[in-house]
């Protein structure tokens, strides 16, 4: 028999409430996505600001397919055994953001541990192709855990911006992440750090951390040399994901944003519904 504890279902408060506006905008992006034959962490990472961002004419584009080679407990994506890469996606990519006028892109991808260099030279090519067709826009990047030689590889093609999201403080990360460890997380935004490239990371509260812990994420992160940090409340996209600990109260964002700040970063994104990507064209524009 279980325990009353363990079969108590937590209700999502008012703050968490998610308006629907679905605008002409929302069918313009979601047309193209489909017609480009185009991935998004929107919808595969069941985003809580899909019809938000994209009534805003924004969008996470998700490169070399959408299944992923890791099973961590937090993510909605599916994992298994990915199709081979589309060699002709990079340029897909770029032309949808030429269409959707985007002066600020973001692209993060799933873990490809199947290939030899796990997408690194994808990722390069992704970048060259965007910035070949739209001189202009500011490129976002979140990656996987690359480091070393791979790590360069997407650094050399010189994105504006580069994140690695830490994802949890480092007691939980064993229990939320299947296989990238917290230590070579910040091995990874120091290499990006290093090499002069503006660097963010995000992390989900709620899964079981004290503040306490929190805080140290923060300085670990500063410390890396990151100068841009979000952090949201983390929500079970599905009844086999990791089930929420706490719904943290908005107050409490506000006691990590002003810590953060303090830290010393750049800019400071921290709200219930903050997601790594959410309003990245204004953190860009602020920072860059």
């Amino acid at each position: 028999m279980r325990k009353f504890y363990e079969m108590k279902i937590l209700r999502k408060p008012d703050w968490l409430k998610i308006k629907i506006d679905n605008t002409e905008n929302f069918a313009f992006i979601k047309k193209i996505v489909i017609e480009n034959h185009l991935h998004t962490i929107c919808s595969s990472g069941k985003c809580p600001n899909q019809c938000e961002c994209w009534s805003r004419g924004t969008a996470t584009f998700m490169i070399m397919g959408d299944i992923c080679t890791r099973t961590c407990r937090f993510c909605a994506t599916k994992s298994g055994k990915p199709l081979p890469l589309d060699c002709s996606e990079p340029a897909k990519v770029a032309e949808s953001v030429f269409l959707m006028k985007l002066k600020h892109c973001v692209i993060t991808s799933v873990d490809r541990d199947d290939l030899p260099d796990k997408g690194a030279a994808h990722w390069a090519e992704t970048v060259r192709k965007i910035r070949e067709r739209n001189p202009n826009t500011v490129i976002e990047l979140l990656i996987p855990d690359y480091q070393n030689e791979l790590l360069q590889v997407v650094i050399d093609s010189k994105p504006d911006i580069i994140g690695h999201n830490l994802e949890t403080v480092e007691r939980l990360t064993p229990m939320v992440r299947s296989k990238a460890t917290y230590r070579n997380s910040l091995e990874t935004l120091r290499q990006i750090a290093v090499s002069g490239i503006l660097t963010k990371t995000g992390i989900m509260v709620g899964l079981g951390e004290t503040e306490q812990e929190v805080m140290q994420t923060l300085e670990d992160a500063k410390n890396a040399g990151t100068s841009v940090v979000t952090i949201g409340q983390y929500l079970q996209p599905t009844k086999d994901n990791i089930e929420v600990v706490q719904y943290i109260n908005p107050e409490q964002f506000d006691v990590y944003k002003q810590y953060a700040l303090k830290l010393g970063y750049n800019h400071v994104e921290s709200a219930p519904l903050v997601r790594s990507s959410y309003m990245s064209d204004k953190i860009g524009y602020k920072v860059l």
